[in-house]
């Protein structure tokens, strides 16, 4: 309809000038028409036909400039019409907004008038809370206390220990032996301990490690060794105390540390003169020294009072020394040096055994004669006679001394001294080790491979002739000497190593020192390892010890059994393969 409002102007002109053009049959006036009538013929006469043809040529490009014209109208009118529909939308979208609007702000009016309420219930609330806080402060505060008290009596302790498995074989054989068997069997090794820190100034160890099972009952004599072999019918392993010392070293004074009870060693020593599970019982005093010198780094002394037999109100039984205490007092010192990548830290420990003797009678007690002819033992009391007629009294028998160390072969040179059942077996010779011990530490391009370097000389001071030796001779020294390329601190570390060892007879006490060597003294020992740290708490070893007597014409020499006169003892060869996890 809007289309037909805008052309209708331009029809009725085309209209009136088609009738203006056209047929007599018009609606003008009759005297116009006449007039008309009379100019067109007039004209008619006087002008070609030409002009007519003219004319409608015109009003055609006029017709054709109209239909353009309004073409062009149409599409802005159906422009205008999408305009409109377009903001038609937008009033729509406002519309609907708006209610939306208002709808939310009925909402936010209602919302505003419940947090209003909300808001007073909250307060409320939060005084209530500040109480309950302030009664929860408080019990938090005493709940705290407590457990600070309990998380610092906690702190005070740490638990350490270890566990070893061990497989072990035993190879010796000579030409036409024929009890020379070769032997195998397992073995653990068990130990657990805690340290208690009971001030700044006070500590206290105590450790168990397993023991040895002796016909079906716990055996605690063998000082040297935790070790319990895998056999007895699956019997229960024993345990005992390894460890119990105090240490004070008062934090005012670091340089002193006091140590008393039985403990690991803190003084220098090898398996040449200790055992690495043989704990010393006694008291030590250290007085250690620090600097900052770029060659000299420290400087030790250390006293120490080894105790190993007491004789209870100066009196003894049967075997034993009579009012005799036995102790090895003596002390050591040393001193650190560095050098660029060598450490170096040589000592020097003196060591005398007091009353040394009991350990001999205590190892090999003086047996019982079998016979009234026998020789070097305790000779049994007579039948005697009484009454009449004759009647027969038998005498109490006498036995023996129990046997109290089950550790090492006794190898040193013995004898037997007294009389009749006060017969002890004794050292020929008495002990004051001078030991020297030379630590040497090298760094090397390889952080993870320093070389280590450990040489040892030890001499016996109080050594005596050996007493079936030929020539007689003094059996007093000892050498050792290991060489280790790796470390074993971090996962994966690698260690190999080699050791050597050369000790006569009499150069230590037997009963003491490593008890995997060959025999314990008059040796001659050899031994390679390598450790493998296959987690930083788990190391694979492997160790194989090939360690022969040094001199089997000496008393008390081990030999293979079954040796021909005049043959070397032949090299025994051990081979140790460890699993050990520490915790």
């Amino acid at each position: 309809m809007r289309v037909l409002r805008y052309l209708w102007v331009p029809l009725f002109s085309l209209t009136l000038m088609a009738q203006t053009t056209g047929s007599t049959g018009s609606t003008t006036p009759t005297r116009t028409r006449r007039k008309t009538a009379t100019s067109a013929r007039t004209r008619k006469s006087a002008a070609p036909t030409t002009t007519t043809t003219d004319e409608i040529r015109s009003l055609r490009e006029a017709l054709a400039t109209q239909q353009q014209q309004i073409q062009q109208l149409t599409q802005q009118l159906q422009q205008r019409d999408q305009a409109t529909q377009q903001q038609q939308q937008q009033i729509n979208q406002l519309q609907t907004a708006a209610s939306e609007a208002q709808t939310k702000a009925s909402t936010a009016e209602t919302t505003s008038t419940q947090t209003a309420e909300s808001f007073t219930k909250l307060q409320s609330d939060v005084a209530d809370m500040k109480g309950n806080a302030t009664n929860a402060a408080l019990s938090s505060q005493d709940d705290q206390k407590r457990l600070g008290a309990v998380e610092a009596l906690l702190g005070r302790f740490r638990w350490s220990g270890d566990v070893r498995v061990r497989g072990e074989s035993f190879f010796q054989n000579y030409s036409g032996c024929v009890a020379c068997v070769d032997r195998n069997r397992a073995r653990i090794h068990l130990r657990l301990g805690f340290e208690g820190k009971l001030n700044d100034d006070f500590i206290a160890r105590v450790y168990m490690a397993s023991g040895a099972v002796t016909n079906g009952a716990p055996s605690f004599v063998d000082p040297v060794s935790t070790n319990e072999t895998l056999t007895s019918f699956f019997e229960r392993k024993t345990i005992g105390f390894d460890r119990g010392y105090i240490i004070y070293q008062p934090q005012a004074a670091k340089w002193l540390k006091l140590t008393g009870g039985k403990f690991a060693y803190d003084f220098p020593s090898t398996n040449l003169t200790f055992d690495r599970d043989l704990n010393p019982e006694g008291f030590t005093e250290k007085f250690s020294f620090d600097f900052s010198h770029p060659i000299l780094k420290n400087v030790t002394f250390e006293g120490m009072q080894l105790l190993f037999n007491e004789v209870a109100g100066g009196a003894a039984g049967a075997g034993v020394n009579r009012g005799v205490d036995s102790n090895a007092l003596g002390g050591y010192v040393s001193a650190k040096f560095q050098f660029g990548p060598w450490t170096t830290t040589p000592s020097f420990t003196l060591l005398n055994w007091n009353g040394a003797d009991p350990i001999a009678q205590a190892a090999n007690p003086v047996p019982t004669c079998a016979t009234a002819t026998s020789t070097s033992c305790i000779p049994q009391p007579s039948i005697t006679i009484t009454g009449t007629p004759a009647t027969i009294q038998l005498p109490t028998p006498i036995s023996a001394a129990p046997r109290i160390i089950n550790a090492n072969a006794l190898n040193n040179a013995t004898y037997i001294k007294g009389t009749g059942s006060g017969q002890t077996r004794a050292f020929v010779s008495g002990f004051e080790y001078a030991d020297f011990i030379w630590d040497n530490t090298l760094v090397t391009p390889f952080p993870r491979f320093p070389v280590r370097v450990v040489l040892e000389y030890e001499q016996n001071l109080r050594a005596k002739l050996a007493l079936l030796a030929p020539p007689p001779s003094k059996q007093d020294k000892g050498y050792m000497a290991d060489v280790s390329f790796g470390q074993q601190k971090l996962k994966h570390d690698i260690q190999l190593g080699y050791s050597f060892f050369r000790i006569e007879q009499d150069a230590v006490i037997s009963q003491f020192n490593e008890s995997d060597l060959r025999t314990a003294t008059n040796v001659l020992q050899h031994r390679f390892y390598a450790n493998w740290l296959v987690q930083p708490n788990v190391t694979a070893g492997f160790s194989w010890w090939i360690g022969r007597t040094l001199n089997r014409n000496l008393q008390n020499a081990s030999l293979a059994p079954g040796l021909p006169a005049g043959r070397q003892d032949p090299w025994l060869n051990r081979l140790q393969f460890d699993l050990i996890y520490r915790f």
